[in-house]
C-alpha cells in the first residue's frame, strides 16, 4: 500500500511539473493594440471610426475606380490575406481591405453582438463612411457569407459578387482547424484566454493550406499575434455560437453577375458546396483550383486574382 501511494504521489507530482510547464511555454495574454499596430498596420493602413471601433483598413488604387473591390476575409483572417490580390490589382482598381470586427487590428464589437445582422449592419455603416455607391464584393469563408447575404439585401450596392470557398451552405467537413474546434468547446474555449500555444495556430494554419509547405513562419507569427489582439479570441467564441447556417434557402434569390473561386483541396468548406452555388446562382461562373486549399487568394494570389480580371473582363 505504501509503495502504490508513493507511486501515485509521483505519478501527481510529474503530471503537476506538466502542467506548469505547459501553461509557462504557452502562456500567451492578450498583447497592447499600439504594439500590434507597429507590425501590422504600417502604411497604407488607416483607421476610421464605425459604431464605437476603430476599424483597421487598406484603401488603395485609383479614387476614379466606379465600382471598387470590397473585400472580405474569413473566420480568424485579416486584412493581410488579401495582400497579394492587393498588389496585383491595384494598379486598374481601388482595392479596399478591411479588418472585420471581431478580428485583426480591428478588435472585437462594443456589445457582443455576432449575428449575422450586426455585420450587416457594419458594412452598410463602412459604405456611408467611405461614400461607396456600388462595389464588386469579395468574401472568402465567413467573409464569403457576408457577402452574398449583403448583396441579397442591398443588390442596386453590388456590382460583381465573388465566393471565394465561401460559408453558407451545411458542410461536411474533411477537417476542421484546432483553433476552431477548441473555439466552440464550451470546456476549452475559455483557456484560449490565456493560454495559447503557437503550435496550435501553426497547425491551424497549414490546415487550410493545400500545400502546407507554402506556410512560412512569418504567416503564422500574423496570425498568433493578431488572435491574441485584445478581445479577439473571446469574439470568436462568440461568433461561433451566434452564426449559423439558416440563410442558404435564400441563396436562390441571388441575382447579381457572380464568379466562384474554389481551391480543390478544401478540407473545411468542401468543394461540393461551391457546386452547389454554382447551381443556385444562376448564370453564374465558377473556377476551381486543384491544388489549393480553403484560402486560394492568399496560397496562390497570381492565378486567383487572374481568375477574377478575367470574370471582369480585362
Amino acid at each position: 500500500m505504501r509503495r502504490l501511494i508513493k507511486v501515485l504521489r509521483g505519478l501527481v507530482l510529474m503530471f503537476s511539473l506538466f502542467l506548469v510547464g505547459f501553461i509557462a511555454l504557452n502562456w500567451a495574454p492578450d498583447l497592447p493594440l499600439d504594439e500590434l499596430k507597429a507590425r501590422w498596420a504600417p502604411a497604407p493602413s488607416t483607421f476610421v471610426s464605425i459604431d464605437g471601433m476603430q476599424v483597421h483598413l487598406r484603401d488603395q488604387g485609383p479614387r476614379d475606380d466606379p465600382e471598387p473591390l470590397l473585400l472580405l476575409h474569413g473566420t480568424s483572417a485579416s486584412l493581410h490575406t488579401w495582400q497579394g490580390w492587393v498588389e496585383q490589382l491595384k494598379a486598374k482598381h481601388r482595392v479596399i481591405s478591411i479588418d472585420l470586427p471581431g478580428f485583426g487590428l480591428t478588435g472585437p464589437f462594443p456589445d457582443g453582438d455576432y449575428s449575422v445582422d450586426h455585420y450587416q449592419h457594419f458594412l452598410e455603416q463602412l459604405f456611408a463612411q467611405l461614400k461607396l455607391q456600388r462595389v464588386t464584393l469579395v468574401g472568402n469563408s465567413f467573409g464569403g457569407q457576408l457577402a452574398w447575404l449583403f448583396a441579397l439585401k442591398q443588390p442596386q450596392k453590388v456590382g460583381h459578387l465573388v465566393l471565394i470557398d465561401a460559408a453558407g451552405y451545411p458542410r461536411q467537413s474533411e477537417s476542421v482547424p484546432l483553433g476552431f474546434w477548441l473555439a466552440q468547446n464550451p470546456v476549452l474555449a475559455p483557456l484560449m484566454a490565456k493560454i495559447l500555444p503557437r503550435k496550435m495556430i501553426e497547425s491551424s494554419v497549414r490546415n487550410v493550406y493545400g500545400d502546407p509547405a507554402k506556410v512560412t513562419d512569418e504567416l503564422i507569427d500574423r496570425y498568433y499575434q493578431l488572435t491574441r489582439r485584445e478581445g479577439n479570441r473571446q469574439a470568436l467564441v462568440e461568433r461561433f455560437k451566434q452564426v449559423g447556417n439558416d440563410s442558404f434557402e435564400q441563396i436562390k434569390q441571388l441575382q447579381v453577375p457572380t464568379l466562384i473561386i474554389w481551391g480543390g483541396e478544401d478540407r473545411l468548406i468542401p468543394v461540393a458546396n461551391a457546386e452547389r452555388f454554382a447551381t443556385d446562382i444562376a448564370g453564374s461562373r465558377w473556377v476551381i483550383f486543384e491544388d489549393l486549399g480553403h484560402v486560394p487568394q492568399e496560397e496562390d494570389p497570381l492565378r486567383t486574382s487572374a481568375a477574377l480580371s478575367s470574370f471582369l473582363g480585362e
